[in-house]
């Protein structure tokens, strides 16, 4: 069966067998969809399936509030956290000020003279000549991932969709912390690069280059690389190869989400905010037309940012191109149920709930009950937009600690990835969706929301996400500050390359920087504002170079750290910009005709 409507492409957009679960990476004997489920509230039942069960078992004692009854422990545990509430009190500002200079730090290409790393300079500016295999020649600029010279576009999109999503939330907190202009430019420095990573003055395409760099060093290769080697990015002068992919819908729709939410952080400058919608326009039919994973076939992505799947990107890229355009065509794509039951929004699993890179859907689904809160836009949206709303609500839940969903160290930090390693990507994501869930309740005079028969008030969600950007800023049984430069006591041994390698005019080769690498010194430059990846599941870090997943810091996990700080930064009262968001949103309902003039006799 298909589904027609019109199409801003010219022709049909259809969404028929091929978007039916077929996809090698996600295939499953998925059920027909039962039209209720969509539209009813979850029962107590459905809703411990998802969340596990309540750590409530004795008797319930309830407390009157007025209009409101709430468990007598859950009224305790609020009110307790409320008053532990204020470690970041005085420090958020700094805080984002400092998590930015990350991203400066990590930039590629020719740097702007008021960059303020004293240690880095020009690198890497042969990027795309020095691979005559590809057609994509002008390749220098971007970002370097993490604590190598890589440029992964799949994560860097990302990181600028995040990114530009809490500017358009919070710019009031970014100007009042007097960073509103420099996260711009690391937004426009992310997305000038990703523009010349396909052909953006087209409106049909056929490939992107996917990646700059290579980083397998399986099988005891010894031909430089990006990871055998230990270099300053200066001083890089091995042939770094480009990846191209033909079939690549996970990557062209992530980097269809970060030009459309960028174009409307850059609304004001109009030539430059066209040039992103046209490019995220190319971008996402693309990524439609040639169904595929980027990281298919054991291709070095795979190797380190492999994707599980493209349908979550349909809806995350879908919802933010409406935003962009208003063209009611992505709405109707991002809210189709067959796209939204491929992403996984019907079905549990260990991992639902947690935003990160690879996975987009809680996002989206945060992104679309926006939407719902605000605008209201009734049929034939409702149906789907209630689904998320309720099942970002029970995402919500998760996070809470009266739910098992998601277990926590001893000392508090929610264990969004299992206790696999590199935990705190996953946890910066959830106390942005946390903090921003709670001003949009906030802003639509909704005082809180239920988990099963229980009443939580929004200020939950933020002690929720102070509690876990106070872990990472120190309050923690280690007493580390998982930020570099932030605090006394915080890592001194990253995992990077550049921040590992004096500047000292001698040029180390591939081979001759290992004896960096492998130093127990500190490094001599300190990589301001990096958070690293964090402690394991039982509170314990190891601060040594060569592990790379206690101390390497990422661009993806930096760019939700500083979402969540300006989050929470300033007052409450401050909240979110409503309305800037919707600036290409035409009114969702015919304007009524004009009343009739006046009788005369």
């Amino acid at each position: 069966m298909s589904m027609y409507g019109r199409d801003p492409w010219g022709g049909l957009l259809e969404i028929n067998a091929a978007d039916s679960a077929t996809d090698d990476d996600r295939s499953r004997n998925l059920q027909d969809l039962d039209r209720a489920a969509l539209s009813r509230p979850l029962d107590e039942t459905q809703q411990s399936w998802l969340l596990g069960p309540s750590e409530q078992k004795k008797k319930k004692k309830y407390v009157d509030l007025g209009c409101i009854i709430v468990s007598r422990k859950i009224f305790v545990w609020t009110v307790g956290t409320l008053l532990v509430s204020g470690f970041l009190a005085g420090f958020i500002t700094l805080i984002v000020k400092t998590a930015l200079m990350f991203f400066n730090a990590q930039r590629s290409g020719k740097l702007p003279k008021h960059n303020n790393v004293s240690w880095r300079g020009n690198s890497c500016l042969r990027d795309g000549k020095s691979d005559p295999s590809t057609t994509i020649s002008d390749l220098v600029g971007g970002y370097y991932d993490a604590g190598d010279a890589i440029k992964f576009n799949f994560p860097a999109s990302f990181s600028m969709t995040m990114l530009s999503w809490s500017v358009i939330e919070y710019s009031a907190k970014y100007e009042a912390a007097g960073e509103l202009n420099h996260v711009k430019e690391v937004i426009k420095w992310g997305t000038d690069y990703l523009l010349k990573t396909f052909n953006n003055s087209a409106d049909k395409i056929d490939k992107i280059a996917a990646q700059v760099g290579v980083g397998d060093t399986s099988g005891g290769s010894t031909t430089p690389n990006d990871h055998y080697c230990w270099m300053r990015p200066e001083d890089i002068d091995y042939p770094r190869p480009v990846y191209e992919c033909h079939s690549c819908s996970d990557l062209a729709a992530e980097m269809a989400a970060a030009l459309a939410s960028a174009s409307i952080v850059f609304k004001d400058n109009k030539a430059y905010s066209q040039k992103l919608v046209h490019g995220a326009r190319t971008l996402f039919q693309f990524s439609r037309d040639q169904r595929g994973r980027y990281s298919a076939g054991g291709s070095d992505p795979a190797l380190f940012y492999n994707s599980s799947g493209y349908w979550d990107e349909f809806v995350w890229g879908g919802a933010w191109l409406y935003y962009a355009t208003g063209n009611i065509s992505y709405l109707q794509l991002a809210t189709h149920p067959k796209l939204a039951k491929h992403a996984g929004a019907f079905w549990g699993g260990p991992d639902y709930g947690v935003l990160s890179w690879d996975n987009k859907l809680a996002g989206a689904q945060v992104l679309l009950s926006r939407l719902r809160l605000f605008l209201s836009p009734g049929y034939p949206y409702e149906e789907i937009l209630r689904t998320f709303h309720n099942q970002t609500s029970i995402v919500m839940c998760s996070y809470l600690p009266v739910f098992t969903s998601f277990n926590r160290t001893k000392g508090g930090l929610i264990q969004l990835n299992h206790g696999r390693p590199q935990p705190l990507q996953y946890v910066v994501n959830a106390a942005f969706l946390a903090t921003l869930f709670s001003d949009y309740l906030d802003a639509a005079d909704t005082p809180g929301w239920y988990c099963g028969p229980n009443f939580y008030t929004t200020d939950v969600l933020r002690e929720f996400a102070k509690t876990q950007i106070d872990y990472i800023l120190g309050k923690n049984p280690r007493k580390m500050s998982y930020v570099v430069g932030f605090g006394n006591h915080y890592p001194k041994h990253v995992h990077h390359r550049g921040a590992s390698i004096p500047k000292n005019k001698i040029r180390y080769n591939c081979k001759g920087g290992w004896k960096w690498r492998d130093s127990k010194k500190p490094n001599p430059n300190t990589l301001v504002g990096a958070m690293v990846a964090g402690p394991d599941r039982h509170d314990g870090f190891h601060d040594v170079r060569t592990n790379y997943n206690y101390t390497e810091p990422t661009l993806a996990g930096n760019a939700g750290l500083v979402a969540a700080l300006v989050a929470l930064s300033g007052d409450k009262s401050t909240g979110i910009d409503k309305n800037t968001i919707f600036s290409a949103v035409p009114p969702m309902f015919p304007t009524p005709p004009p009343p009739p003039a006046p009788w005369k006799p």
